[in-house]
């Protein structure tokens, strides 16, 4: 069985199906077919039946007249070419039989016999004649009819009739029907193979889409949607799936090209100011000192700055910014944000930071949150003039930044949250271009916005607003 099942797994799916349609078709049709069969030869059967009980009341009749049945002789002599049943006596006191109208004797059965002893009033059953030809028999006892008619002693009357009238026409049907079945079999065999290849037709060619993704890479292949059904959703779920992987491949194409751009220009400084260093080594041509002491100042602030934009497009690129991977955690915002504060006040000792927070508790991953927060706090001060004021407020989930430098031309503001880019104004300041960005997925990985708009007065204004609550919520489960 076992065997049986792997082997029938191992077929395609259409002609699984197909198997499956046909198996189920048979079988109703044995099952409807065996039923046919069965109440046909009942009703064979009762009808045989009653056709002996009523030529039993006839004969009955027509011996009434007869007054001396004690022997065979008593019903004339044999008439074994009559049509009709077979007619025969039956004596009890000796258990012989004498055939008036048949080509064979039956023997006596015990019930027989006990209706010619007068202890059985009629007997009904089936048995072989001599030549072995099974025959339906009901067996009466034998009286002078009349009113006051009596029973002939250890006298009975038997009727048979062939049980052939009965197995031959149950034999054609048995065969008609399996013909008829067999033919229903292979038709639905056929139909179930024509609706599972009509039926597979799209995922056929969902199929083959794959394949062809996965043999040249081609994401903009789209399968055609028709209807509402499993199939069609199917079909759907494959172009949003593919139409989600070339964006993403896009992205990454364009991140590469990006950061290639954004590295290219301190690492062609530093190179150009390693090659000075080598070239006064090689020459023996000392370089000014204080010249020296400029070029070394260049590559330590070209090396930062190549550090730093490395460690933000890993901390772009990390799976935790997207949700997916990372834990999130009950995170006290304002806590997060008076510390955010302190390093900016650190940063620029010379400008006044004044903070108002209100409690609210979010759900984030800490470290993302904390580093999109610094990263809106540095923008802020590094845009702020001398002796400048930030001015930071959060008040129920609303986190805005507000400083009082040149701020952003409303040209330039759908594009600040975009990777790498910067404004002209703002491209001889230090900075990847990535800060705003990183801000930007953090708050949206957590169900938040971010804007900056243009101030009252001057300056610019972030505008954070995260989900969450002014208590903290239960902790997310470990």
């Amino acid at each position: 069985m076992s065997g049986w099942l792997r082997r029938l797994r191992g077929l395609p799916l259409r002609s699984r199906l197909a198997l499956l349609v046909a198996a189920a078709v048979a079988a109703a049709v044995a099952a409807v077919a065996v039923a046919c069969w069965f109440i046909t030869g009942e009703q064979l059967r009762g009808q045989m039946d009653n056709e002996l009980r009523s030529q039993v009341g006839s004969l009955s009749q027509s011996r009434a007249q007869t007054t001396g049945l004690l022997n065979c002789t008593a019903v004339g002599p044999r008439q074994p070419d009559l049509p009709g049943p077979t007619i025969q006596l039956i004596n009890a006191s000796d258990g012989t039989v004498c055939t008036w109208r048949g080509t064979s004797p039956i023997p006596a059965q015990k019930s027989d016999l006990a209706v010619a002893k007068g202890t059985s009033d009629r007997a009904l059953h089936t048995t072989d004649a001599e030549d072995g030809t099974s025959m339906r028999v009901l067996t009466v006892p034998v009286s002078t009819g009349g009113p006051d008619s009596t029973r002939y002693p250890d006298i009975a009357v038997s009727l048979a009739s062939p049980m052939a009238e009965v197995t031959r026409p149950l034999t054609r049907l048995a065969w008609i029907l399996l013909v008829v079945g067999g033919i229903g079999v292979l038709g639905a065999g056929a139909a179930g193979l024509w609706i599972a290849r009509t039926g597979l037709r799209p995922v056929d060619e969902l199929t083959d889409a794959v394949e062809h993704v996965a043999r040249t890479e081609d994401l903009t292949v789209r399968i055609p949607v028709e209807g509402d059904d499993e199939i069609a959703r199917l079909s759907a779920s494959f172009n949003s799936m593919a139409a989600s992987l070339a964006a993403s491949r896009d992205l990454q194409q364009q991140l590469i090209a990006d950061a290639g751009h954004e590295l290219r220009t301190p690492l062609t400084s530093l190179r150009t100011n390693i090659e000075l260093l080598t070239r006064s080594e090689e020459t023996g041509r000392a370089i000014p000192s204080a010249d020296r002491a400029a070029l070394m100042a260049s590559l330590k602030a070209q090396m930062s700055e190549l550090a730093a934009l490395i460690g933000d497009l890993q901390e772009l690129s990390r799976s935790g910014l997207t949700g997916d991977d990372a834990p999130l955690k009950v995170v006290s915002l304002h806590d997060t944000v008076r510390s955010a504060v302190e390093r900016a006040r650190l940063r620029g000792p010379e400008l006044t930071v004044t903070a108002e927070l209100a409690p609210w508790y979010v759900r984030a991953e800490p470290a993302a949150l904390e580093r999109a927060i610094v990263n809106l706090l540095d923008n802020a001060v590094k845009f702020s003039p001398d002796r400048g004021t930030v001015e930071v407020r959060l008040m129920r989930g609303t986190l805005t930044v507000r400083d009082h430098g040149p701020g952003i031309p409303a040209e330039e503001l759908p594009y600040v949250f975009d990777r790498f880019w910067r404004s002209p104004t703002a491209r001889a300041l230090p900075g990847s271009g990535l800060g705003l960005s990183i801000v930007a997925r953090t708050v949206e990985s957590v169900g938040g916005e971010v804007a900056l708009a243009a101030a009252s007065g001057g300056g610019t204004v972030a505008t954070m607003t995260l989900p969450g609550a002014p208590t903290p919520p239960p902790e997310l489960p470990q």
